[in-house]
């Protein structure tokens, strides 16, 4: 009978046990795991230079970040760039933080690391309890070059003479090879472009100045290296006063009754607007859509130099509105809107050919806002030529044309009040006046002989 009653109370205490064993053994396993802590380097480039942050993010997302070591190592020596040790819950809690981002700042003239070669060591550690409670260990090392000079900048280029609105070309040289470099132009950044030369480190760079930019406006030349470390120079440039005319428009009735509806697909609220309201629209709002999209597609550039000595122009062709002109539109004698013409309208005959002013790329064939149907030819270098307003198109986008080939013909797209061709030049980001690309001495002076001097260097 006691031996029956034994079996019970055995067997409840083995239950006992195995329920106790059971959390007691999870508890274990958990704090046993094996899950190394993860370390993401952001690092934009392998060479470092003066003031480069780094941006390290640490993770473990079972027993938490225990500690974070980073390190720099060069000839033998140990430069500690940063030691952390995070909080944990309690004598069995595990960590308290699971995810941190860290910056680090190298900054080698302060810790006294030379210019050279170095390896950059991460070692992160979490809360686990394997090696004898030390955790799991995470090592990442990366071999990095320290660099803290900054590029040369060398300008070949002599003259620089400008004109208020007008284009130049500059050409230098660095003393090694940059990610980015080109001329500023106030804020305005024209990137520079090498491959023309047969050194690889001459670049030519085409900058530009907007139409209200007068004598005083501040232009250097500017590198940066793999490292972030950067340099400015000047050079001699002369800016030329350009005084731009003044051009009243009447707007009457039957141009918006004609003209407006072009523009429904544009505009959602139309129902809701008076007719003199939906012009303002498209003269103001799409106008500057239409002005987006274009710099947009003049921002991109093949590196090659397509064009060869003058522009053409629209033949037999008069002008009727001029690049710059201050705009003011007039309806029932009131004046109502303001804008700046951003090109030359030539006029001929209705439906004229359209020739392609120089050689090049067609960037872009189609439709914008208040240009109606409208070609864009990269020329290269951050060069284009744009033709709008046209009635019809002969080219596609991507396809390379040649000087003088016809790529369309003139029309009464977009907001046209008559059959012409909407002629504007562009350097990467800003329109600058047509006139000059059509003059030969002018190439031959600003572009050409630089060019030329150049490869003569």
């Amino acid at each position: 009978m006691r031996t029956k009653e034994k079996k019970p109370k055995q067997q409840l205490i083995i239950l006992l046990c195995i329920i106790l064993a059971i959390p007691v053994a999870w508890f274990l396993i958990s704090r046993l795991e094996g899950g190394k802590p993860s370390i993401k380097l952001d690092l934009l480039s392998h060479t470092i230079g003066t003031s480069q942050e780094l941006s390290i993010s640490v993770a473990d997302i079972k027993s938490g970040l225990r500690r974070i070591w980073i390190g720099l190592l060069q000839n033998g020596k140990e430069t500690v760039l940063l030691e952390k040790d995070f909080p944990a819950k309690g004598l069995i809690g595990g960590g308290i933080k699971h995810e941190e981002l860290l910056k680090v700042n190298i900054d080698p003239e302060k810790r006294g690391i030379k210019d050279g070669e170095a390896i950059l060591r991460i070692v992160a550690c979490d809360f686990s309890w394997r090696r004898w409670f030390k955790g799991n260990r995470t090592y990442l090392e990366k071999n990095i070059i320290i660099d803290t000079k900054p590029p040369e900048i060398e300008v070949i280029s002599r003259f620089h003479n400008i004109s208020q609105g007008g284009a130049c070309l500059v050409i230098y040289k660095l003393s090694e090879q940059c990610p980015k470099s080109g001329v500023y132009v106030e804020e305005n950044f024209f990137p520079g472009h090498s491959g023309h030369f047969q050194d690889k480190n001459i670049f030519m760079a085409f900058f530009a100045l907007n139409h209200k930019q007068k004598p005083g406006t501040k232009i250097f030349v500017k590198a940066i290296d793999h490292a972030g470390n950067e340099s400015k120079a000047g050079f001699n440039y002369y800016i030329k006063t350009k005084i731009f005319k003044k051009d009243v428009i009447d707007i009457s009735d039957k141009f918006l009754n004609q003209k407006m509806p072009e523009f429904d697909i544009y505009i959602q609220e139309r129902a809701e607007l008076t007719i003199k309201d939906k012009f303002l629209k498209v003269n103001r709002d799409i106008r500057k859509d239409s002005y987006n999209k274009i710099i947009e597609l003049a921002e991109k550039t093949d590196k090659v130099l397509y064009w060869d000595e003058v522009f053409l122009r629209l033949p037999k062709s008069a002008n009727k509105a001029g690049f710059a002109d201050n705009r003011v539109y007039k309806y029932k004698n009131k004046i109502i809107d303001r804008q700046i013409h951003l090109g030359i309208d030539l006029a001929s005959i209705a439906h004229s050919p359209v020739p392609a002013a120089n050689k090049g790329k067609v960037v872009f064939a189609g439709s914008i806002g208040i240009y109606g149907k409208t070609i864009i030819i990269d020329h290269g270098f951050g060069l284009h030529s744009m033709y709008a307003h046209l009635s019809s198109y002969d080219v596609e986008e991507k396809q390379m044309v040649s000087k003088g080939e016809i790529i369309g013909r003139t029309g009464i797209t977009g907001l046209a009040g008559g059959d012409h061709l909407h002629y504007s030049i562009i350097i990467h980001n800003t329109f600058v006046n047509p006139v000059e690309w059509w003059d030969m001495a002018w190439i031959k002076n600003n572009v050409s002989s630089k060019i030329d001097n150049a490869n003569e260097d």
